[in-house]
């Protein structure tokens, strides 16, 4: 039995689909059964709803597992929950949604807690397998409103590059990786796009998609970071978030890989094959 947390969410539902595609047990952990995709998952999936404030419900959801998913917004409180619960019912290995530059001395507090989940497994005595994302495709869809209003969008990233990786291709790797998880053991897979790009580049290709010319605006990132603030964004995430595209304006995301191709055997989409793919999002 294959359980994945998050199991709502963009990388969890397709993950959840992958495997029951392939016939294997898979659970779905999910706070409300509702929000699941199109009103439910694939036949055959089973459905464990808990929390991950309550030791009961995730006990419950583990108990039988082999191989567990991890997938959440990076609450260490939460994601060790799931670790020690993980341990108590026997299961063997977790796969983690991480963070490339994830260091207990990073200056990205999400990064941070990163770290500290992932010294929280090592010291588990699970096997483990970490998956390292780069900048998410589907981050994109933030940008849709302004885009409709304005043919452009704002951003701090200066002309940083980044190998921005579609969030299907990372479930992906995480259904390949958890349906043969002794073959990924200890192993770290940093997984992007098929190429180093620029928001400039991601303007210029959604200029191609939509037929009519899309703008980048460079702002600062204090400029963003009231801008977000300002749209209702948490100022705690708004700091976070501006902090880090202050980074990729620096060259902290350039850096690519081949380890989607590696592990799934197929290689990942790029960027104009995501905007043609969701265009109606756009227009």
């Amino acid at each position: 039995m294959i359980v994945v947390t998050g199991a709502t969410g963009k990388i969890g539902s397709e993950t959840v689909r992958l495997l029951a595609e392939q016939g294997l047990a898979t659970r779905a952990l999910v706070r409300d059964p509702a929000r699941a995709p199109g009103g439910s998952f694939p036949a055959g999936v089973d459905i464990a709803v808990g929390d991950f404030e309550r030791t009961d419900t995730l006990d419950a959801a583990m108990r039988g597992a082999d191989t567990v998913v991890l997938i959440s917004p990076s609450v260490p409180e939460q994601e060790i929950a799931v670790i020690d619960s993980a341990v108590r019912q026997g299961v063997k290995h977790v796969v983690k949604i991480t963070n490339h530059k994830a260091t207990a001395s990073s200056p990205v507090g999400r990064r941070r807690d990163h770290a500290r989940i992932e010294a929280h497994l090592r010291a588990s005595g699970l096997g483990f397998t970490l998956l390292a994302p780069n900048i998410f495709m589907q981050n994109l869809f933030a940008f849709a409103p302004v885009i409709k209003q304005t043919r452009g969008f704002v951003m701090s990233a200066g002309d940083g590059r980044f190998a921005m990786v579609d969030s299907r291709d990372v479930a992906a790797t995480a259904a390949a990786v958890a349906a043969a998880p002794d073959d990924h053991a200890g192993r770290t897979y940093l997984l992007t796009g098929p190429e180093l790009i620029t928001y400039a580049d991601v303007a210029r290709a959604l200029s191609d998609e939509l037929g009519h010319e899309i703008e980048y605006r460079r702002i600062s990132p204090a400029e963003h970071r009231a801008a977000m603030i300002e749209a209702g964004v948490p100022e705690p995430v708004a700091t976070s978030n501006a902090q880090v595209f202050g980074l990729i304006a620096e060259g902290d995301a350039e850096w690519l890989s081949d380890d989607v191709e590696a592990v799934t055997g197929v290689p990942p989409r790029d960027v104009r094959t995501f905007i043609a793919d969701h265009v109606s999002a756009f227009v």
